[in-house]
Formats: structure tokens, C-alpha cells, sequence
């Protein structure tokens, strides 16, 4: 049973972890123009990982061997799906991105549902997608491309998702921090090959720290309050709303105005991903996002 202010504080860490989510998003895409979608990655994972490590100090608590496969599946899961997204961002709108993207997380929670009239949330959620994927070379702002690497770093959210429940059983908060450093090295010699010596620029240097911040250090802390206090349904319902609200940043901080099928294409995202959880028996939900 949980207290009401309990409640009320976890509900709104994980609407502060979202919002700043998408704040890291709209000032990564500010980094593009110096140092690229790839140079952009490895900041914030690098930079992340080494906040994540100095507030959580996971040398405290070293893996044990067995969960070295599940840990660097994660990482580098963690990674690449990072990776992917930033390149998405490049030529996708950021709330169409996220919203082609939770396609991921929720064909994880699709594969538990098990009576047939729940099928139609399945349904919901494709015709979204078909709202969103440019059927010609471009539309509405939308190119192949992206949309192809949107849809990857959707799978590898799947694969984050389920090696994370596993590395995280083992290590607990700590899995977040050692998934971040190993991201880091998978995204490191990719962004240094991409960027080079401009990664050292103090002005590239300050707005990676920011993005940091914004995208992994302050969102993953604030999601492990949310997490010890909210039930999974709970949080799940909450962060449906994360692709709506992505649209909604990327309108109000980057003039990225959406045309009608995609908020229609976006909103049935939304439900289709509400639906799921709602109908899905508690399980404990996994914190984390591009």
C-alpha cells in the first residue's frame, strides 16, 4: 500500500525524469552541427557514466561472473540504442522519433498478453506506426533512414529492457551505473573516430555535460525513485505518455511542428501502450529511454 504523498512524490520524479529526457533530446540536436549524432552519443554516455559511477560507486558492489553476460548485453544494448537514436534525431522529428521508437517496449509488453480481445492494442499500435513511417522517399519531414534507425534503436530498447531485468536483479541500482560505463566504451571510439579533437572544445564540453545530465545521470535516479514507490502498472501508464510528450518538446524547443496523421499516429502509440499495461499482470517495469 502506498502513502498519497508517497505516491505523489514517486508520480512526479518520473515526470521530472521524463521531461528531462526529452530536454537532453532538444540540446543534443543543438551538438549535431559540431560534433555529429555519433560524437554527440559518446559525450553522453561517457559523461553520464562518469556522474552515474561518482553518485552510485558501483565498485562497492562488483558483478559476480554470472551476471557479466546480462550486464554487457545491456550496456551495449544501452549503447548502440543511444547510438541509433541520435542518428534518428538527425532527420526525424524528435516527439515521431520517440514515438517509432517505444514500439520496443511495448512489443515486450505485447508478448505477455494473452487473451485475444487485447490483440486490438497490437492493432492500435501498428496503425500508429504506419501513421508515422514514410511510405515514400519523404514525408512530412520524415526520411527512410531515420525512420530505419528509429525503428532499430526500438528493437535494441527491447533487448535493453529484458537484459536490464536480469542484470538489474542481480547488481540492483548499481546495473544502471555499469550498463552506462560499458555503453561507453561501445560508443567512445565511434564518437572520437566521427569528432575527433572538437570533443575537447569547452563549449561542446559544457553542453555535453548538460546533455548528460539531462539524458542519463538526473532522469536515472529520478526513475529509481519512481520505481521503489509506484506499482509497474502505474509507471507504465505514465510513461506511455512519453512520445506525446516528446512531440510536445520538440514543438515548444525546436519548431518542429507535426503534421495531423502524426499526432494521430502518435496518440494511438499513446493508447496502445496505456491499453498494454493496463492489461498486462504486475511485473516489475525497468527504468530507461534513448
Amino acid at each position: 500500500m502506498i502513502r498519497r504523498g508517497g505516491a505523489g512524490a514517486a508520480i512526479a520524479a518520473l515526470l521530472a525524469a521524463m521531461l528531462c529526457f526529452q530536454l537532453g533530446a532538444s540540446t543534443a540536436k543543438q551538438l549535431f552541427g559540431q560534433i555529429g549524432a555519433d560524437g554527440t552519443t559518446a559525450l553522453r554516455n561517457l559523461l553520464g557514466g562518469l556522474m552515474l559511477a561518482l553518485v552510485l560507486r558501483p565498485w562497492r558492489r562488483l558483478p559476480p561472473r554470472a551476471a557479466w553476460p546480462a550486464l554487457l548485453v545491456y550496456g551495449v544494448a544501452l549503447g548502440t540504442m543511444n547510438l541509433l537514436f541520435y542518428r534518428a534525431l538527425r532527420t526525424v522529428p524528435l516527439g515521431v522519433a520517440v514515438a517509432i521508437e517505444f514500439v520496443g517496449p511495448l512489443g515486450v509488453a505485447a508478448a505477455s498478453i494473452r487473451r485475444p480481445a487485447e490483440a486490438l492494442w497490437i492493432a492500435l499500435a501498428l496503425a500508429g506506426l504506419a501513421c508515422l513511417l514514410p511510405w515514400h522517399e519523404a514525408a512530412h519531414g520524415v526520411d527512410r533512414a531515420g525512420a530505419l534507425y528509429a525503428l532499430g534503436a526500438g528493437g535494441l530498447w527491447a533487448i535493453y529492457i529484458l537484459a536490464g531485468q536480469r542484470a538489474g536483479g542481480a547488481l540492483g541500482a548499481h546495473a544502471v551505473a555499469w550498463g552506462t560505463l560499458v555503453a561507453a566504451l561501445v560508443c567512445a571510439p565511434i564518437g572520437i573516430a566521427s569528432a575527433g579533437r572538437t570533443l575537447l572544445d569547452p563549449a561542446v564540453l559544457g553542453l555535453g555535460l548538460l546533455v548528460a545530465l539531462l539524458s542519463s545521470a538526473l532522469p536515472y535516479s529520478l526513475e529509481m525513485i519512481a520505481l521503489t514507490a509506484l506499482p509497474a502498472r502505474a509507471y507504465g501508464t505514465l510513461t506511455s505518455l512519453d512520445p506525446a510528450l516528446a512531440a510536445l518538446a520538440g514543438l515548444a524547443l525546436l519548431g518542429e511542428r507535426l503534421a495531423g496523421v502524426q499526432w494521430l499516429g502518435i496518440l494511438a502509440i499513446v493508447a496502445a501502450s496505456i491499453g498494454t499495461t493496463r492489461a498486462l499482470r504486475p511485473t516489475p517495469p525497468i527504468a530507461g529511454g534513448a
